[in-house]
């Protein structure tokens, strides 16, 4: 009865906890939902809460479903409504707009002919006014009009022939007029606005070509652009030999980086004239502006006796919009339009100039073009060095290199000299080449990062082929095997390496039209590549080879990855050998140092492999857990000993693709670890006290890592070479387990003793420590006289090895 009422109210007290559970589930937010679960489970009724949280779950959508229910129809009623009121909205929207189109059809004609009755009306009024006033002066009107007619039309000689007239034939007829003498008080101011207006034609002229020196200058560009390309064209096409005339005495250059000169361009240009007659003409300079201004001025002042005067002007107004045009802004390396359209403008300056030299009769001589040249080649140098510097993508930079190579042949079709230019692109090479280190570095780590460190496996021979034709790879006997197979290095290799033929390209991109020879190209690149190797993708290894997560499988394979990459130099060798024709064997060809990064790399990475296994080991060895008072003789070795002995061996199994000296030194540096690591966990000071029995459970632990070195984990070693590693924990343990004292004592300093890796020093401390447990844990021992002899024992035994520690110091 009593059990019936006890179960009873444990169950009530069941369910109110649950529904407390319940309620908090409902309010509490879902990242402080974890404790209360936990409560569930902690109990023993977590099924009959799940059943009741279906029955909670079950109600909270049967409500759902009726408040859904209950407000269907109102929103399908809501919708019908709108349906309708959009179709009454639209017959409302038809009759407005039918109402304001007939209101415009009505009132349009009314406006056109009020309009009309206005002009009419103005017209009758004006023309009735000017009858009236010019009939008496007719004659003298007319002149007059007709020399302001000619100013209006910049016919300034005829201006001044028509002025003149009208002052000695015209005006003394109507001498009595008060406008007549007007007129003559106006002639000299009238022939002195003759010149001013031709010096107003000359600033709208001026003001002009500033606007238009961007278009003139483009336009100039395009022309160079296109005489360079039908030049090429021809070379191809006919097959003249061109080399020999161009390149005498100079090492032999690639097609792609031949320049010609001018001659041989006007040469070509001449030649290819006749089979383009029907292409569009590109505009020149003439075609754009009016130079009109300047020839009718120019004329003026020198009637007038001012031909200096005007000259000076010219040349002050030019050298100021020089200046101008010279002036980069401070955006210009943000975009390659920034630094086209300063080219543009310079360029369109130096061709009117070079018009005006070549059309006007010493408005311009060659000393003043020649002055400008100077300055704006100074400032476009300066301007380049400073704005280039902000760049920091390649591509932009190469733009940039061949929009200077352009404005350098455009202006050297004008006559100007352009050395310091390319001289100047030399440089931008070095930064060029930064950037690309930059970029690659990016990628280099992309790939890295993104690569599963596994090898490649193919299940057809399409699959082979392709991996094969990224990565020059050749295994006789990985192509006899069947489908599917794996090759030993994973996807980083071919990636990295066709990465490396990218950054070859492109480096080759920027040496294109910069007149160099072949040998210069190939020491640029050489030069380059041996940074991208020894810099950027050793760097990305590194930090790839140091990173905390790093595991011993991606360690060992990133060591079969650049022993592939390293044997690949010498198709990289080959590869820009064939691309600039130098051969190796020439003077001065620089070495790619490929072979040493991977080298170093792969060092970096046997290195990491060595200290990973030994952390390893120290957290396998923090498991340790011995009872160093413990009397009982065990059996059998520590559990966490066999853990650590499976890992090993798992470990090395993994090392089957490593070479052999990796694996050896591995295994072996492993061992002396573990025997280092058991030796300083055997004397470390916080063990004060050891027995015989926590002796005996080590000396099977060591008997464990004894017999996984004599299994040959890694092939290679020689008898026993890896059993070395513990001698010197195996000797100290027989030594004291047989408690053969007397043969170490007697042979101690002997080269063939028993114990000659037992340093007395080790021996003393851990003696003490099995002294001090006889002494605390019998205390009737001095009843004892076995106890008592043995402790003597112990006392003597310490006691002589104090004395060879004492006599081996002095």
């Amino acid at each position: 009865m009593e059990r019936g009422k006890m179960a009873e109210a444990e169950s009530l007290e069941t369910a109110a906890e649950h529904e407390r559970i319940l309620r908090e589930i409902e309010s509490t937010d879902t990242a402080c939902i974890g404790p209360t679960l936990r409560s569930v489970y902690d109990g023993e009724e977590h099924g009959r809460f799940m059943e009741k949280l279906e029955t909670r779950i079950r109600n909270h959508d049967r409500e759902i479903e009726k408040m859904c229910n209950f407000h269907y129809q109102g929103f399908v009623d809501s919708i019908t409504e709108l349906l309708k009121v959009r179709g009454e909205a639209q017959k409302l929207k038809n009759q407005v707009t039918d109402t304001n189109r007939k209101l415009q059809h009505e009132g349009k004609e009314l406006v056109i002919a009020m309009e009309e009755l206005k002009q009419c009306r103005l017209q009758q009024r004006n023309i009735s006014a000017t009858v009236d006033k010019l009939m008496l002066c007719l004659p003298v009107l007319e002149m007059y009009s007709k020399l302001r007619d000619q100013m209006k039309t910049k016919r300034h000689y005829p201006a001044l022939k028509t002025l003149e007239h009208l002052e000695h034939t015209y005006l003394p007829q109507v001498s009595h007029y008060r406008f007549c003498k007007v007129m003559v008080d106006n002639i000299p101011k009238l022939r002195e606005e003759i010149k001013d207006v031709s010096m107003s034609d000359l600033k709208d002229f001026l003001e002009s070509i500033r606007k238009h020196s961007d278009k003139i200058g483009e336009t100039a560009m395009k022309q160079a652009q296109k005489d360079k390309s039908f030049t090429v064209t021809l070379y191809k096409e006919s097959k003249l030999d061109f080399g020999k005339r161009l390149f005498v005495n100079r090492p032999r250059i690639p097609e792609k980086f031949a320049i010609f000169n001018r001659e041989n361009q006007t040469v070509l240009w001449h030649s290819l004239m006749k089979h383009e007659e029907d292409d569009e003409e590109v505009p020149g300079a003439q075609d754009l502006v009016d130079f009109s201004p300047v020839y009718r001025c120019l004329h003026i002042y020198s009637v007038l006796g001012a031909r200096e005067t005007f000259e000076n002007y010219y040349r002050k107004q030019r050298r100021k919009q020089a200046r101008l045009v010279l002036q980069p802004p401070s955006n210009m390396h943000e975009t390659l339009d920034g630094y086209r359209k300063y080219f543009n403008q310079i360029v369109g300056f130096f061709v009117v100039e070079d018009h005006i030299l070549h059309t006007t009769q010493g408005l311009v001589n060659r000393a003043y073009i020649d002055e400008l040249w100077e300055m704006a080649l100074s400032k476009t140098i300066a301007a380049l060095r400073t704005h280039s510097s902000y760049c920091s993508d390649p591509n932009l930079v190469l733009d940039l290199k061949n929009l200077i190579v352009l404005f350098a042949d455009t202006l050297q079709v004008y006559g100007f000299p352009v050395n310091q230019l390319f001289d100047m692109l030399l440089e931008i090479r070095d930064q060029y080449s930064e950037t690309l280190l930059k970029k690659w570095a990016g990628i280099f780590r992309n790939i890295l990062d993104s690569d599963n460190y596994s090898p490649i496996p193919v299940t057809s021979e399409e699959m082979y082929k392709k991996v094969v034709g990224q990565f020059p790879f050749q295994d006789t006997e990985l192509e006899k095997q069947p489908f599917p197979k794996k090759f030993p290095f994973s996807e980083f290799v071919p990636k990295v390496y066709n990465q490396i033929k990218e950054f070859i390209y492109a480096c080759l991109k920027f040496s294109e039209d910069l007149h160099l020879s072949s040998t210069e190209v190939d020491d640029m690149i050489r030069k380059s590549t041996n940074l991208l190797l020894t810099r950027t993708l050793s760097n990305s290894l590194q930090n790839v080879i140091k990173r905390k997560n790093i595991g011993l499988t991606e360690l060992v394979q990133i060591i079969i990855n650049t022993t592939h990459l390293e044997k690949s130099c010498k198709y990289l060798e080959e590869f820009i050998t064939n691309i600039t024709n130098v051969l190796p064997e020439t003077v001065h060809t620089t070495k790619l140092y490929g072979t040493t990064t991977f080298k170093d790399a792969r060092h970096a990475a046997e290195e990491e492999i060595y200290t990973n296994l030994n952390q390893k080991i120290d957290q396998f060895l923090q498991l340790a857990d011995y009872d160093w008072m413990t009397g009982d003789l065990g059996n059998k070795a520590s559990d966490y000993l066999v853990d650590l002995i499976a890992f090993l061996r798992s470990t090395f199994a993994v090392f089957t693709h490593l070479p052999g000296k990796v694996a050896q030194t591995a295994c072996m540096s492993a061992c002396k670890h573990l025997a280092t690591s058991l030796m300083q966990l055997l004397l470390e000071a916080e063990v004060r006290q050891l027995t015989l029995g926590a002796l005996q459970q080590f000396n099977l632990d060591v008997r464990e890592c004894e017999q996984f070195a004599r299994s040959g984990p890694v092939p290679g070693f020689q008898e026993d070479t890896l059993q070395l590693a513990f001698i010197d924990l195996r000797q100290l343990l027989d030594l004291f387990i047989q408690w053969d004292w007397s043969t170490y004592l007697a042979d101690y300093g002997q080269p063939n003793c028993k114990y000659l890796r037992v340093n007395p020093v080790t021996a003393l401390t851990l003696l003490e420590k099995m002294k001090d447990t006889s002494r605390k844990n019998n205390m009737f021992a001095q009843f004892r006289k076995n106890e008592r002899d043995k402790q003597k024992l112990i006392d003597t035994v310490a006691k002589q090895l104090r004395g060879l520690i004492s006599s081996h110091h002095s």
